[in-house]
């Protein structure tokens, strides 16, 4: 069982990508996820740093484009009702796919989209998401079949993150009916933990687990908070044991403001609760 470190971590604290390759060796990693919020030139460095340590997946939207003032995993949402936004959205999904393919990685992680349910959501108002997302299905599977040729041709699986929203898509009831050998579920633990809590993955109990995930964004959360170093929240993480043997991709995705020293722990729990 290797485990990657997210780039997100420490991106905007070391300029170079080979200083972060380098921080992410030093401290146990086995691989990287290029996340969202890297710089073209930091592409660069961890290119060249390829010979010491694998990339293996990237976060959308990676590199940060240039048309965009700062990294953001929703910068454009391919499930969307609007023409104009999933034009833009599949050139850049096409783009992060031949990146990845280039950076040896076999995995896209994308933040497909949100459904518009007019204004805050309440636990009341989860017809009305559930409704309206059907809609969308339709519109986002159309967009799938249109991008499927450039993984199949890149050998790029993309993976569909679970968001920590209602409105956010898809969700667990609605992977069911969009994923497929080349589109895959990515599960991020503190998401889940928050979407558990919330009640919504009540709403379609057991929906996701025929599903697989390609990869997991390994992150603690305590209450409404995520992306705590394992170990620091209350993710049940012996509960994803079986699970974690048989993705492809375990990625540690801790927030920027979690220590070196949080992060070696977090690890070191992981191995030791997972046996590794």
């Amino acid at each position: 069982m290797q485990f990657a470190l997210s780039t997100n971590w420490c991106s905007q604290r070391l300029e170079s990508g080979e200083a972060i390759a380098d921080k992410a060796l030093e401290l146990g990693f086995d691989a990287l996820e290029l996340g969202f919020r890297t710089t073209p030139g930091q592409a660069d460095g961890f290119r060249r740093a390829l010979g010491r340590i694998r990339v293996g997946s990237v976060h959308a939207f990676c590199p940060v484009p240039v048309s965009a003032p700062e990294g953001y995993p929703e910068l454009y949402q391919l499930a969307s009702l609007d023409e104009d936004a999933r034009r833009i959205a599949r050139v850049h999904v096409v783009r992060n796919v031949e990146f990845a393919a280039s950076m040896g990685a076999d995995a896209v992680v994308l933040h497909a989209g949100r459904v518009d349910c007019g204004g805050w959501l309440k636990r009341r108002k989860t017809k009305r998401r559930v409704r309206r997302g059907r809609r969308l299905t339709d519109v986002f599977k159309r967009e799938l079949e249109a991008i499927t040729p450039a993984l199949e041709k890149n050998g790029v699986v993309l993976g569909l993150e679970n968001l920590p929203y209602l409105e956010g898509y898809p969700a667990e009831w609605e992977l069911v009916q969009v994923c497929g050998e080349w589109v895959r579920p990515w599960l991020d633990t503190g998401h889940d933990h928050v979407r558990a809590l919330r009640g919504w993955k009540d709403l379609a109990p057991g929906a996701d687990a025929a599903l697989p995930p390609v990869g997991m964004h390994i992150n603690d959360s305590k209450g409404g908070d995520d992306h705590l170093a394992p170990g620091e929240g209350d993710v049940d993480f012996a509960a994803f044991a079986a699970l974690a043997h048989s993705t492809r991709h375990l990625v540690l995705e801790p927030a920027h403001s979690v220590s070196e020293d949080s992060l070696r722990a977090g690890l070191a729990h992981l191995k030791r609760i997972w046996q590794t």
